[in-house]
């Protein structure tokens, strides 16, 4: 932290507390698709390959966004920045809403992509600023819950809730998601304020172009490389698993309400992972810790075929806790090796690299489903992709590197 008053220590709570709020939206707005897949497609024409792609959308835009907001985040204002975001967000829920056809709807998530950078790639640096080393690991578990919060309602309550109380239009339904989005920026806006800075501080925040050279300088450590090809990987896991897991449990004879309610469940114990594990895990066991989460995520994608009643809800149970209890291990392995002064550039390259995997994998699996005529060859492919990232977290030095 640039400043250690009383007031700054507890106003990093507040801080927090907003940025929270932010990555929620993030969740109820990302998640607003995937249980209203069914009438969405219906009414727009899509199959699952054409849905693939649009779920897939937001991640394309998002590749090209992340390493620019980045630097803006390291630059500018994160009051301002993160508030573009969230506006940005809202406004993509809002055309969700009033999308005529497959090019509308397409469109519409791809504006999510715009505003994302500034919230996932925001709230790690808001930790960084705000927080001292020995706290980021229970902030950064703290804030993660939020999108699996917002999902988990979103999953639970669309079709449960949503649907009938809107006599079963879905548009109705996004709207008013949107609407969480927008009201979370006025929230925002109130409450956000940016830690103080000198008159060289200011200066040199202004300057962009040397915050872009950060960038090669970050690639150019192998560490860092290994990294990014990991976090593709866990991405297009996350994210295949994330948007067609109400469909994989409707084709195993469940009503959409209940597939949701289940679809929920990975994401409200991968919420418990992300805020427990990242305190206990000390940093000489991240890749340990790795390892194990991503053996188990492989063995629970092959059960989630074949398991049925208790044994899959035990399945999605621990789903949850490996595929996303692993995510913080990583940002906070990145985050030891380049410091906190570089945290906006490495986390911009985290979600660059990380949604190519994010494009690919909804749409994988959605062509895979479309092509094999159900998710199994396309699970199987998950399973294998897991294995090969926990031997690949094996070989990674988590000593600090200075950069050049």
């Amino acid at each position: 932290m640039r400043e250690c008053s009383q007031t700054n220590i507890r106003y990093r709570w507040v801080m927090l507390a907003g940025v929270w709020l932010a990555y929620f939206s993030f969740g109820v707005v990302q998640g607003g698709i995937p249980p209203l897949i069914g009438p969405v497609s219906e009414d727009l024409g899509l199959n699952r390959s054409t849905m693939g792609t649009v779920l897939g959308a937001w991640p394309l835009i998002y590749i090209l966004t992340a390493i620019p907001a980045g630097a803006l985040l390291d630059r500018f204002s994160l009051k301002f920045t993160i508030m573009a975001g969230i506006l940005f967000i809202g406004l993509s829920g809002l055309l969700r809403a009033v999308a005529v056809d497959y090019k509308t709807i397409l469109f519409a998530v791809m504006v999510f992509g715009i505003g994302g950078p500034f919230i996932s790639i925001g709230a790690p640096k808001l930790i960084s600023t705000w927080f001292s080393e020995s706290d980021r690991g229970r902030a950064m578990g703290i804030y993660l819950t939020a999108p699996a919060i917002g999902r988990i309602l979103v999953l639970s309550a669309t079709n449960s809730l949503l649907m009938p109380l809107f006599n079963n239009s879905w548009r109705l339904a996004l709207l008013t998601l949107s609407g969480v989005a927008f009201a979370t920026s006025v929230i925002w806006i109130l409450i956000a304020r940016d830690l103080k800075t000198s008159n060289s501080e200011a200066g040199e925040k202004k300057d962009l172009l040397s915050s872009m050279k950060t960038f090669p300088d970050l690639v150019r450590i192998r560490e860092v490389r290994l990294i990014l090809i990991i976090v593709l990987g866990m991405f297009l896991f996350n994210h295949a698993t994330n948007n067609w897991l109400p469909e994989i449990l409707i084709e195993k004879d469940m009503g959409s309400s209940k597939a949701g309610l289940l679809a929920a469940i990975p994401v409200a114990t991968g919420a418990i992972g992300s805020v427990i594990i990242p305190q206990i895990a000390k940093p000489q066991s991240h890749k340990a810790i790795m390892f194990s989460l991503f053996s188990v995520a492989a063995a629970c994608t092959i059960c989630l075929i074949y398991f049925e009643n208790s044994l899959l809800m035990g399945t999605l149970i621990l789903l949850g806790i490996s595929s996303r209890g692993v995510m913080p291990i990583i940002m906070l392995t990145l985050i030891s090796l380049v410091g906190s002064e570089k945290t906006g550039a490495a986390g911009g390259l985290y979600f660059t690299a990380g949604e190519v995997g994010g494009v690919m994998g909804p749409i994988l699996l959605g062509v895979s489903a479309d092509l094999f005529s159900g998710f199994t060859p396309g699970l199987i492919f998950l399973s294998g992709l897991c294995v090969v990232l926990s031997f690949g977290s094996t070989i990674i030095n988590t000593k600090k590197t200075t950069l050049g």
